[in-house]
């Protein structure tokens, strides 16, 4: 294996997704920055969820809210719906693992928060779960994506699909994508 030419070719590849997910997400990603603000302005906060390394990015960009992502400014409501372990393994067992997240957003979301699900194929069964109950509830029901979108295309509104089959970069756009919407978001506040 040539070392050099594997990593010159996953940056080729890395680049040539950021322009072709810049060219995507523009505009989804103006009108979710915009409810972010607008929710957390008036009271309200944005939740995230995903499984595997959308867990741990939705633990990132929530914890970038409530701490700070580069500015000193006041605390912005924002929670991973990922992270409790007693809430997820009962949720679990009592139902079934498609509920771990709706449940929560039934709990815990109001009329104007933001939902984020976070998906790299779209058709993750408890972050589509989630979504529908972030609808009926009256919450924003906006997505991360990767591929075509997945069963996620029509139930998130924004959806922001990154254009790539490949579950690596689908994640390092949904990383970068979570920085820009956290560093508008901060903005806002400061």
């Amino acid at each position: 294996m040539d070392l050099k030419a594997l990593i010159d070719g996953e940056f080729a590849e890395h680049l040539g997704i950021v322009e072709a997910t810049r060219q995507a997400i523009r505009e989804p990603l103006a009108k979710l920055a915009e409810a972010c603000v607008t929710s957390l302005k008036s009271g309200g906060k944005v939740l995230f969820c995903g499984n595997g390394g959308s867990a741990a990015d939705s633990q990132h960009l929530a914890t970038e809210l409530v701490v700070r992502y580069r500015l000193n400014r006041p605390a912005l409501a924002s929670i991973a719906l990922t992270t409790d372990t007693s809430l997820l393994t009962a949720a679990a067992n009592d139902f079934s693992f498609d509920e771990v997240f709706s449940r929560q957003v039934e709990a815990l979301g109001r009329p104007g928060d933001v939902f984020i699900g976070i998906s790299t194929s779209g058709n993750s069964p408890n972050v589509l779960k989630a979504l529908e109950a972030a609808r009926k509830i009256g919450l924003v029901p906006a997505g991360f994506s990767g591929r075509d979108g997945g069963k996620m295309v029509g139930l998130a509104d924004p959806l922001l699909i990154v254009p790539s089959n490949v579950t690596a970069r689908i994640q390092e756009m949904h990383i970068l994508i979570g920085h820009i919407l956290c560093d508008y978001v901060e903005r806002s506040f400061v």
